[in-house]
């Protein structure tokens, strides 16, 4: 196991993720256009729903890079991880309106494996991680998210307490 490894990858995933909410926070409605176009599909739900936006998925792409280069990676690791973070979190929200679930409802493993596990996968031979790697950051990456969303919560930056 590569912990000096795992921990950059969980930074960059914790920050992939981050990064949405504190920009809604921070910016609240402006620049917030949903990423589905509020198309709705022959279900008569969203695609993903307003909370996806443009904003989020393009300002955690540039944080995650940054962020890289902040830890001693390329740039383009960083913008990886964030974008398929962003990939599973589309796909995570895809699949709760499939469900009937509405925006930022809670739905445990669904709401993190997708985001942690696709740029975990996708950035494996550019961070030499073992399968092993991969398994211990999706399970420190789900119980931190867990953790913190409360902590995020009490500080008035997340909406919700999970």
């Amino acid at each position: 196991m590569h912990s000096t490894v795992i921990l950059q990858s969980l930074f960059l995933l914790m920050l992939a993720n981050g990064t949405p909410v504190v920009a809604k926070k921070i910016l609240r409605g402006r620049w917030s256009y949903p990423l589905d176009g509020n198309l709705t599909l022959a279900d008569g739900r969203p695609v993903f729903g307003r909370s996806k936006t443009i904003r989020g998925v393009a300002l955690a792409v540039l944080a995650t890079a940054l962020g890289a280069m902040l830890i001693g990676l390329a740039w383009q690791i960083g913008a990886l991880v964030g974008a398929f973070a962003m990939a599973g979190d589309l796909f995570s929200s895809f699949c709760k309106r499939r469900f009937g679930l509405p925006s930022s409802s809670r739905a445990s493993g669904l709401d993190q494996i997708p985001e942690s596990l696709l740029p975990l996968l996708a950035c494996r031979n550019l961070l030499a991680l073992t399968i092993t790697d991969i398994a211990v950051c999706v399970v420190m990456f789900v119980v931190g998210e867990i953790v913190l969303s409360r902590l995020l919560y009490a500080v008035h930056l997340r909406d919700r307490p999970y």
